[in-house]
């Protein structure tokens, strides 16, 4: 079992930064890649990062590729997503996810959720 608590969500102007934290317990954090997810208002749960359980593979769609990274703190138990450059677009409730095999690369199937945390980009 792992336990996800996403924090530093919140009402940023178009262009600025945010950075993301995500808290995790349970299992051993080290072993299991991690990765972060959005849901817009009527849109479907989109993939916007993942990185490898060793952190040295990571992922991103075209919509945020050069503007979020993803990282990882293996002694903080700690997954991070900073995000510059925002977007109104960029607006959704975001959530972090655990892998659920030990030492895969952020392909998924991700099974543990953390309970998500506001991003407003206002225009």
């Amino acid at each position: 079992q792992v336990q996800l608590v996403e924090s530093g969500g919140g009402l940023v102007q178009a262009g600025g930064s945010l950075r993301l934290s995500c808290a995790a317990s349970g299992r051993t954090f080290s072993n299991y890649a991690m990765g972060w997810f959005r849901q817009a208002p009527g849109k479907e749960r989109e993939f916007v990062a993942t990185i490898s359980w060793g952190g040295g593979n990571t992922r991103y769609p075209d919509s945020v590729k050069g503007r979020f990274t993803i990282s990882r703190d293996n002694a903080k138990n700690t997954v991070y997503l900073q995000m510059n450059s925002l977007k109104p677009e960029d607006t959704a409730v975001y959530y972090c996810a655990a892998e659920s095999e030990n030492y895969g690369k952020g392909y998924g199937p991700f099974d543990y959720w953390g309970q998500g945390t506001q991003v407003t980009v206002s225009s």
